[in-house]
């Protein structure tokens, strides 16, 4: 069959220009949404008239068995077809006969694209939601079942100051809450029909963009036409969110990685997302968190790589803009099966509560107290303080003690105005407590921030 555009050629398309325009063999993935968006456009067109009754459920029909033939497998696909849409309005025609030709009616390529790639992308941040909530009720169930227990906090990958491993958890919390607020934002930013746009100026036949806006599920139809073939403004957004959130997956990975060494030794992963060596038989790899951090990088590449597609184009659609799809199809889906199997690390992985305890005792994680100590009972300035507590470091390093295990003459030593309850102070657990402040790591704020994510869950699937 010729192709549906060559009307005004008069030789066939080489075999290498068969190969190098096709878009078929990875646009396929937009099926779906291709049969939806021209399902919506049918139904607008009898409604306007433009087809008649008959035509239009023909047409339905065609493409509800082409959708049965493309997920059992029997569809058969020829990239001399170039793409999805030439491949369904191709099969679509051969089935039901002429009406298969009216369908293209007052629509191009370009603002058929444009559409089906916008429902790819908004189906997908609402499924992006999803996975995050379920990782952000992990973490709030393992804060919640390890509220209190202790481990270094770190600053520049050094011991800093006690802190509760239930704190830790819901830090990483808070980053793929902000994530999810991403695709949300996204979503709303976006949720507009470019369908009825046509190739760039709009259509002469009289459509309703608002019909096929509404049964697609937008919001409204987008303003613009020019602007509506040739933005891709959201496929960079998910992009820009992937790489983002898989930055924030990235962080959680290299802990998870140093956590599982023997010099932390603070978790242990589970066998089922854990390998061995081909030649070490004592080896235990954490693979998949290493996989989780490389992964990182293509969701960079990929944003990168469809920034400079865009970045020189005028208006309105070019054939450079087929390049949008491959990238994003390959953010989502590594970004979706990391999702998913970083939560199942996370529920499956055995917390070391002693050994983390043990590590609390090195470092002189109370010192700071020392100083504060020094300030709030002694009226001592602050940077007095500093140097007094630095001289108290100095001791226990020469004693070979933690600053919290000094005496009180031991302290007394340093500076003589130190009195007795400087001890209770200096406490690993009173120290983490001591830091009660609105957002701190205190047992107390921790029941807080537990039950704001709480919250937070319950109204994302109030409003969803």
């Amino acid at each position: 069959m010729a192709k549906m555009w060559s009307g005004r050629f008069t030789k066939e398309s080489s075999r290498l220009l068969d190969e190098f325009n096709a878009s078929l063999l990875f646009d396929k993935t937009l099926y779906e949404q291709d049969i939806q968006g021209s399902m919506a456009h049918a139904k607008m067109l009898g409604q306007q008239g433009i087809l008649d009754t008959e035509e239009v459920n023909a047409i339905i029909e065609g493409l509800q068995q082409i959708k049965k033939e493309i997920e059992s497998g029997t569809f058969e696909w020829n990239i001399k077809d170039e793409d999805i849409h030439m491949a369904i309005e191709k099969r679509l025609t051969e089935l039901i006969g002429a009406a298969g030709k009216k369908l293209h009616t007052a629509r191009s390529r370009n603002d058929q694209v444009a559409l089906d790639f916008r429902l790819y992308v908004l189906q997908k941040d609402l499924y992006f939601v999803s996975l995050l909530e379920n990782l952000i009720q992990t973490f709030v169930d393992l804060a919640k079942k390890y509220k209190g227990v202790l481990l270094p906090g770190m600053t520049h990958l050094q011991h800093a100051q006690p802190i509760n491993f239930a704190y830790h958890m819901l830090a990483y919390a808070s980053m793929f809450k902000r994530d999810i607020e991403r695709f949300l934002d996204s979503y709303e930013r976006n949720n507009y029909s470019p369908l009825g746009c046509a190739a760039l100026a709009g259509t002469p036949h009289p459509i309703d963009r608002e019909f096929t806006a509404k049964e697609l599920g937008f919001k409204a139809p987008t303003i613009n036409c020019l602007d509506s073939v040739s933005d891709r403004d959201f496929a960079l957004e998910i992009l820009f969110n992937i790489a983002t959130m898989m930055m924030h997956i990235s962080r959680l990975a290299e802990e998870l990685i140093l956590w599982s060494s023997y010099e932390f030794g603070y978790i242990t992963l589970s066998d089922e997302y854990a390998t061995g060596s081909s030649i070490m038989p004592q080896k235990k790899n954490p693979d998949v968190p290493e996989l989780l951090r490389g992964k990182t990088g293509r969701a960079y590449g990929n944003l990168m790589a469809l920034l400079t597609v865009m970045k020189g184009l005028p208006l309105a659609y070019n054939k450079d803009m087929q390049e949008d799809k491959e990238g994003v199809f390959d953010s989502v889906h590594n970004a979706q099966i990391s999702l998913i199997i970083l939560n199942e690390i996370l529920k499956t992985m055995q917390v070391n509560q002693k050994r983390m305890y043990q590590a609390t005792k090195v470092g002189h994680l109370s010192a700071t107290d020392l100083a504060d100590y020094l300030v709030q009972k002694l009226h001592i300035p602050f940077r007095e303080a500093h140097h007094i507590t630095g001289r108290a470091v100095a001791l226990a390093e020469k004693l070979g003690k933690d600053i919290s295990d000094l005496s009180l003459e031991e302290l007394q030593k340093v500076d003589p105005r130190i009195q007795e309850d400087i001890l209770s102070c200096l406490d690993i657990k009173n120290s983490m407590e001591a830091r009660d402040s609105y957002g701190g790591t205190a047992t107390r704020q921790i029941e807080k921030q537990i039950a704001y994510f709480e919250d937070f869950l319950s109204r994302l699937k109030r409003d969803s």
